[in-house]
């Protein structure tokens, strides 16, 4: 039987963090890695998925290499809420962000957010794709919608690549998945069915939507990063011959995602 699919993980809470780095450490991507691990050791719930989303590049914006921010999709305990999670996270930052960084934490309950908030959300992450934003409007949008956002060090400017990581990940269209269950534990290659028994992706296929068929051989390699399309995980292919085989596509599609 196939694992559950992304699409049906029950995601209590996002968790956004930014700007956790500094020029000679591990990025944020990494952070967020450990992040997961820390508090499901702690029996705070398990995470169904952590997603990458780059921000813009600018020289009015300060950033150690990418400036790409990472949300966290957690599937609550049951004693576990946005307060006492910000909580036990914003002291995570504070202790294991890099010296000189500016870490921003954004924890939302998408249970709790409107329509139109997600809308509003969505909106300020698409913009921090292409503008230069200020970083109080990150603090006014929070409190319009009733997340919560708070600095960690630094100047704090990480809150506005937070907020803009649970944005875009709300939006469901943004981004791929840094870290997903199963994902660094495949073979090099798999068939489609043996893929999706062992990672909850929702659907692979090429850029016109063709999809395999469960027997089809598909090259996994050694960088498997699903996609977040529609409110999908989605792993993009290419065909590799006509012998029903595939390969994953490179990472460098995989992150203009």
């Amino acid at each position: 039987m196939s694992v559950p699919r992304w699409a049906d993980a029950p995601v209590d809470l996002l968790i956004g963090i930014d700007d956790t780095d500094n020029p000679t450490s591990r990025g944020t991507g990494w952070l967020a890695q450990q992040l997961l691990a820390e508090l499901a050791a702690r029996g705070f719930g398990s995470c169904a998925g952590a997603t990458r989303h780059q921000l813009l590049k600018h020289p009015r914006i300060p950033y150690t290499s990418h400036n790409s921010s990472a949300c966290l999709a957690w599937c609550a305990a049951p004693d576990v809420g946005p307060e006492r999670l910000a909580d036990v996270v914003g002291a995570f930052l504070e202790e294991r962000s890099a010296p000189g960084s500016d870490p921003g934490l954004a924890v939302a309950a998408p249970g709790r957010l409107s329509a139109d908030d997600r809308t509003y959300l969505g909106e300020l992450g698409r913009r921090a794709k292409a503008e230069v934003l200020p970083v109080p409007l990150a603090h006014d949008v929070a409190r319009d919608v009733g997340v919560h956002l708070s600095g960690h060090g630094g100047t704090e400017d990480g809150v506005l690549g937070a907020l803009a990581a649970v944005g875009l990940h709300l939006s469901g269209a943004d981004g791929f998945f840094l870290w997903m269950p199963g994902t660094r534990e495949l073979p090099t290659s798999a068939t489609y069915a043996e893929l999706r028994d062992r990672v909850p992706i929702d659907a692979a296929c090429d850029p016109h939507g063709a999809e395999p068929a469960p027997g089809d051989v598909l090259e996994l390699g050694d960088w498997v990063r699903p996609v977040l399309l529609a409110g999908r995980a989605v792993l993009l292919l290419r065909p590799q011959a006509d012998d029903g085989s595939w390969v994953v596509q490179p990472r460098y599609v995989v992150r203009e995602h």
